[in-house]
């Protein structure tokens, strides 16, 4: 098991080096003066060389290069060009409220997606099924843009419009009110969960749709299955069988998924943090991209590369722990 994750860790090290190389050669090449966003368009040919200097931009690229792995792996990020920060500090503030995003979401997507895949599974060739099977693929083929800007309209501006009720009506942009510093501890809880409502239903419903559909060809798989059907054949209650050996083999596939899917959300919510002007890691790297800070660019890309290599020796983990058999292999 030990050598298993070993060799895991050092392909996905190797995967994040390919992609924060290609990122940096590729924000290298692009358009544009780093250099004149930090001394402004004002500033005359000697202030520009002197920027391009304190930024090391005068080097070759590969030198530059070199000196950011270096940097980067000793945890000195550099500073922010467009917010003259530090690029720790920006993410520092920028995580939080991604996680809280995220988490929830993932929250949202896997307590809704195993319980509509269960019962769709369970009613199989119904009218409740076929209405689930019909409502999960459209809400699945939304571009979560869209279904974001969909409900910025219906629940913000719509309802505030028509008068609806007060808990019908959702902010559309932010993380708290105006006035958040002046409301009580509770309020101030209920303000943010308000602002977050919006967010999280367009990244839960999309994710729970789809792991619905995994789910529910999942469970069918398994029902089909001899060993269900010997225990059924063994005079075991029907309850018995779906719970202990139907849904206990079913779900092992969702472990994967679940591994899989911490990167993917902390990636999906890029665009749903810059439509609904949420604080958090996608639009302050959606911001550095337009204004060319290369800084934040190459650290967020890190990070999310990481990300993705941890999730999925996470499922590995997860898989092992869940299958015996694949623990016995690893023996």
């Amino acid at each position: 098991m030990l050598g298993r994750i070993v060799r895991r860790l050092g392909l996905g090290l190797g995967i994040v080096f390919v992609v924060v190389t290609l990122t940096f050669i590729l924000i290298s090449l692009a358009p544009g003066d780093p250099a004149r966003l930090w001394v402004g368009p004002g500033a005359g040919q000697e202030e520009l060389t002197a920027a391009r200097r304190a930024l090391g931009l005068d080097h070759p690229l590969p030198l530059r290069y070199a000196a950011w792995l270096a940097d980067f792996a000793r945890g000195r990020w550099g500073t922010s060009i467009a917010q003259q920060r530090p690029v720790a500090r920006v993410i520092a503030d920028a995580l939080p409220h991604t996680l809280v995003l995220s988490l929830s979401s993932l929250l949202v997507t896997y307590l809704f997606g195993l319980l509509i895949g269960v019962i769709q599974a369970m009613k199989r060739r119904s009218l409740l099924d076929t209405g689930l099977t019909v409502g999960t693929l459209l809400v699945y083929g939304m571009p979560a843009y869209w279904l974001a800007i969909m409900l910025v309209l219906v629940f913000a501006y719509g309802a505030a419009r028509f008068d609806w009720p007060v808990w019908l009506q959702f902010p559309a942009m932010g993380v708290a009110g105006l006035d958040a510093d002046f409301l009580s501890p509770w309020d101030r809880v209920a303000d943010r969960a308000r602002h977050l409502v919006l967010p999280l239903a367009t990244l839960g419903a999309i994710g729970a749709a789809g792991t619905a559909r995994f789910v529910r060809g999942s469970v069918l798989d398994v029902r089909g299955q001899e060993f269900v059907r010997t225990a059924r054949a063994k005079g075991l209650p029907a309850s018995a069988v779906e719970l202990r050996h139907v849904l206990r083999n079913a779900l092992l596939p969702v472990v994967t998924l679940l591994g899989l899917s911490l990167p993917a959300l902390f990636s999906g919510t890029v665009f749903v943090e810059v439509i609904f002007a949420w604080p958090g890691m996608g639009r302050v790297m959606v911001d550095a991209v337009g204004a060319r800070d290369y800084p934040i660019v190459m650290a967020t890309t890190a990070i999310f590369a990481m990300l993705v290599v941890l999730g999925n020796l996470l499922a590995d983990l997860l898989y092992a722990v869940a299958d015996p058999r694949l623990r016995g292999e690893t023996r």
